[in-house]
């Protein structure tokens, strides 16, 4: 067994592994787990850092509430120590911004990755980009008290997290933008109406929901798992034609490994 002895911990994240299953925690809570660029660069180095034998990875937070969000202490003139504050990055230029914002993004995109699934467990409050973080996830598991937010607009910006795709996915189009530019609340029983909650259970049943989940996403061969992880993301994209086609080659790659003819 695995030890779970922190694989990574900096930067308010923590990387533990146990077998097939990775923790990354926000470890931050007296903060309420506000984001910055560092923690970005903390949660991409995680998941670069995952072993190969992880097939699940539980994304949490650490005291009251999941993520409060982005450190407002980034919109102000000084910024964070040893970073160029926002109001430096405005000022350089477009390539130079675009690309610093590139880096951003790619905390918030790895959890997508065919070769894993993630789930959030999500309590208290989720904020702009805290949740963000929970969208990137496959499943999000909530706690009763959950309150989601999206807060960009609100303060004169967009979200820009990669948590715009899966937001209208999960919601659709209307209800999405309704969320971003009023920046209101949803909470736990409109989370699970509207498919951005797979589970609502009471706080205290918060971390056991997330082990019953985890050990069923585990149950199917890792494989399967991937090849249809694969196969579902693709499906908005392609024609219905498209996506037979898909479903023949992926099973065909199946059949011929269990049959032990693949190269």
């Amino acid at each position: 067994m695995a030890s779970l002895d922190p694989v990574l911990d900096k930067d308010g994240v923590q990387l533990t592994v146990e077998d097939a299953v990775a923790t990354v925690t926000l470890a931050n809570p007296a903060k309420r787990n506000a984001q910055s660029p560092a923690l970005w660069r903390a949660l991409t180095e995680a998941g670069r850092a995952l072993p190969g034998t992880v097939r699940v990875v539980v994304l949490r937070g650490e005291g009251t509430s999941f993520s409060a969000g982005l450190d407002r202490q980034a919109f102000t003139p000084e910024g964070f120590d040893g970073e160029p504050s926002f109001l430096d990055l405005a000022r350089g230029s477009d390539a130079d911004l675009d690309a610093e914002i590139a880096r951003y993004q790619e905390a918030f995109t790895w959890w997508r990755r065919p070769d894993i699934l993630s789930i959030a467990a999500v309590q208290g409050h989720a904020i702009g980009a805290g949740f963000q973080l929970a969208l990137a996830c496959d499943l999000r598991v909530v706690a009763e008290d959950v309150q989601f937010a999206m807060r960009e607009t609100s303060l004169g910006l967009v979200p820009d997290l990669a948590g715009t795709h899966p937001l209208v996915g999960l919601v659709g189009y209307a209800r999405a933008l309704e969320i971003c530019v009023t920046g209101r609340f949803v909470h736990a029983a409109e989370a699970e109406r509207t498919g951005l909650a797979h589970l609502v259970v009471p706080n205290d049943e918060l971390d056991a929901a997330v082990r019953d989940l985890t050990a069923a996403l585990l149950a199917a061969p890792r494989d399967a798992t991937v090849e249809t992880k694969a196969l579902l993301q693709g499906a908005c994209d392609r024609t219905y034609e498209d996506q037979r086609a898909a479903e023949r080659a992926a099973q065909a790659r199946r059949l011929r490994d269990l049959a032990g003819l693949s190269d």
